[in-house]
């Protein structure tokens, strides 16, 4: 209970029904090692949570962007609400710290598992809805959510945007290649190195071949455009 106060005190909001912030911060893992009852875990709030979540999203790029267009509108909004970014987001709230796991999938690094951590946000953004209502739901989101839209964008589809930026550089193209491969079938990590015109020049790790090679090239796209573009020769 006195973790769950803590994380109240994090996130700036009192629940008035503490159970429900306790079912958000329960993973199923966890929930199945205690034999609690059928659906204690967050997976529902989560469903809940992601559709609340969609259109707080959907109206704040709506007003936000008057003159952009119905697709463009959708790909923003999928770089904001994407597993990768809102794993992102709990990072200033530590929500993993929190979080409610089976000893398995503790001692496996759950808390740091993207997976799990966009669900719990999910979960945590259901429960505030339910607790409080839209209007403080929505002020969760503004605050951890819909911040640094620019670095999200860039995060979500760092390969396409890499691409581009070699590609109006006159650079060759970006090598992804696999350097390391472990963990069991349930739990992979891979690591990735990018190079361009045969140098080195990120790594990338994921618990997919993707996301390591995604991790890679917003490495690279942040030297490219940042303090370390002299080491690239641009």
């Amino acid at each position: 209970m006195r973790k769950q106060l803590e994380f109240q005190q994090v996130i700036g909001y009192e629940f008035k029904q503490a159970g429900l912030l306790i079912q958000a911060l329960t993973h199923s893992s966890y929930a199945n090692e205690k034999r609690m009852k059928k659906h204690s875990d967050n997976e529902r709030l989560e469903f809940l949570g992601d559709a609340v979540l969609e259109i707080i999203s959907s109206e704040f790029l709506y007003r936000q962007f008057p003159d952009l267009p119905e697709g463009e509108l959708t790909k923003m909004r999928a770089s904001l609400v994407c597993e990768a970014t809102l794993a992102d987001s709990t990072k200033e709230m530590h929500l993993g710290d929190y979080l409610l796991l089976g000893k398995g999938e503790d001692h496996t690094g759950g808390r740091k598992r993207k997976s799990i951590l966009s669900d719990a946000l999910e979960a945590v953004i259901g429960a505030i809805y339910l607790d409080g209502g839209f209007a403080s739901a929505k002020e969760f989101v503004f605050q951890y959510i819909l911040t640094d839209i620019a670095h999200k964008q860039l995060f979500y589809d760092s390969k396409t945007i890499l691409q581009e930026t070699v590609q109006a550089r006159g650079m060759g193209a970006p090598l992804y290649e696999l350097v390391l491969e472990t963990g069991p079938d349930h739990d992979k990590l891979f690591q990735v190195e990018l190079y361009i015109d045969q140098k080195k020049v990120s790594t990338g790790k994921g618990h997919t071949k993707k996301s390591a090679e995604q991790e890679a090239a917003y490495h690279a796209l942040v030297q490219l455009n940042g303090h370390y573009t002299e080491d690239l020769c641009i």
